[in-house]
């Protein structure tokens, strides 16, 4: 017979249960595809060294994590979203409408987004520039805003290989994508010119500019992919001449498949993104609904045991994955185990 541990948050949840309000014991998180590999190691780990069960890592995307995270409170709700992207303020109003009044975000690490393709194609140098101009539905041509012309990336900047345009990229559902859109293809359409020009054509509207620049191309060169990396390589698998977008532990992963670009001039690495020379590299979450603390047995253990020096810490299992260990987890873990509320948003 199996002992029981009998801690607080066990007890919590034996007279939850009895009231009717909560009957589940195992903790329940939903979200990145980014986060997904770094949870389940953590959720294995956890299952294997704690007397609560394992807990139950499902993926879907980081904005529709957050959205079943904000659906409300109790056992029919998940506990935590994992996230590749900062929440933002629309996902905060539909938690607050839906009485989730305070949520923990807690940042695991970082990781940078890279552009690899097929280990024995053509050897690429971009720039935010070059993806601009590539997948954009609109660019600007002799200070003319036209539909993309561009073909074949030798025709986007001289340097780049005489090889068809084919993207493969995040879905819109995804983390990654928004990073993506703000740090390279905004950042690309800025370094053109052609957010000064979008700007003005709008009357000065800068919010219309970004959009007009985030716009991509709608005829089969810019493919969404919904699905995690595992889809975005079986893609490259079956097109060699296409370019993949990656999280950097996934390339990590498989660099007996995948050749990976450099990006203003750095290669992506551990080492390039702590020291911040990796251009688009983003921080790593999951958020907790605080009201679930103390009910669904193990939750703060288990969030305590996901930001511990064992797990995300520079020589734990998370690094060797690939997460490049945060600077300040120390901040991070003390803000855990006083179980603080995030601030609001800047």
């Amino acid at each position: 017979m199996n002992t029981v541990k009998l801690t607080a948050s066990t007890l919590a949840i034996v007279v939850a249960s009895t009231s009717g309000a909560f009957a589940r014991d195992n903790i329940q998180t939903a979200g990145s595809s980014t986060v997904l590999p770094y949870a389940t190691i953590v959720a294995e780990a956890f299952g294997e060294n704690f007397d609560f069960p394992t807990p139950v890592v499902e993926s879907g995307g980081s904005g529709a994590g957050r959205k079943k995270l904000c659906e409300g409170v109790g056992e029919n709700t998940i506990d935590i979203a994992n996230s590749s992207s900062r929440i933002k303020q629309s996902d905060i109003d539909l938690c607050a409408s839906n009485g989730v009044n305070e949520i923990m975000e807690v940042r695991i690490g970082y990781d940078g987004i890279v552009f690899a393709s097929d280990i024995n194609g053509a050897d690429f140098a971009f720039t935010p520039a070059d993806w601009f101009k590539a997948l954009a539905a609109e660019v600007v041509v002799d200070g003319a805003v036209v539909a993309n012309p561009n073909k074949t990336w030798a025709e986007v900047n001289g340097d780049l290989p005489a090889q068809d345009i084919l993207a493969f990229i995040p879905g819109t559902k995804h983390g990654t994508r928004e990073v993506f859109d703000e740090k390279v293809i905004l950042k690309g359409c800025e370094e053109t010119g052609a957010f000064e020009v979008f700007a003005a054509a709008a009357g000065g509207d800068e919010d219309a500019a970004e959009e007009k620049c985030m716009a991509l191309r709608t005829d089969g060169v810019s493919v969404d992919i919904d699905g995690d990396y595992t889809e975005t390589l079986s893609r490259i698998d079956a097109n060699k001449n296409a370019i993949g977008v990656f999280g950097l532990s996934f390339y990590q992963n498989n660099t007996d498949k995948l050749k990976v670009a450099t990006m203003s001039g750095v290669v992506p690495t551990v080492d390039s993104i702590a020291a911040g020379g990796y251009p688009v590299s983003r921080p790593l979450y999951f958020y907790v609904k605080k009201a679930h603390l103390g009910v669904i047995p193990g939750l703060k253990e288990y969030i305590e045991f996901f930001v511990s020096d064992d797990m995300a810490g520079p020589d734990g299992p998370l690094a060797e994955y690939g997460l490049v260990s945060d600077p300040e987890l120390a901040a991070t873990q003390e803000m855990v185990a006083s179980e603080t509320p995030m601030a609001p948003l800047n």
